[in-house]
């Protein structure tokens, strides 16, 4: 077997560019990627030991148009959020906008049904 400290530092003092070249190269001679090489090496295991993602517990519920109903929606933004009728109509106009931030799941379902019922569009976040 090659002696491994002086490939070690051989391979040291190749630039940024031999380096990318050298990496093709392994890459054409054996048939593999680096990059999928990198990508199973990083998860312990492979992909099946892969934490499942949270679950996530804060919705932000952001206002994406009126739907060509902005009366009723500015209603209904002013009954949600409690705004008065020249910020509501604002935030309304200048939508894509949020309506509001880090409520649990089932307020921001409601929520949206509401502005949906208005005419309004509503995005998740």
């Amino acid at each position: 077997m090659a002696d491994i400290a002086k490939l070690v530092e051989e391979l040291s003092q190749l630039t940024v560019l031999e380096a990318a070249e050298l990496a093709k190269a392994l890459e054409e001679a054996w048939g593999v990627s680096a990059a999928a090489a990198v990508a199973v090496a990083a998860a312990p295991g492979g992909a099946a030991d892969a934490p499942a993602a949270e679950e996530q517990t804060e919705f932000d519920v952001i206002l994406t148009g009126d739907g060509g109903k902005k009366i009723q929606v500015i209603k209904e933004v002013r009954a949600i959020t409690g705004l008065g009728l020249t910020e509501a109509k604002a935030l309304v106009e200048g939508a894509p906008k949020a309506v509001k931030e880090g409520v649990s799941k089932a307020e921001a379902e409601d929520i949206k049904k509401k502005i949906e019922e208005a005419g309004g569009t509503v995005e998740l976040k």
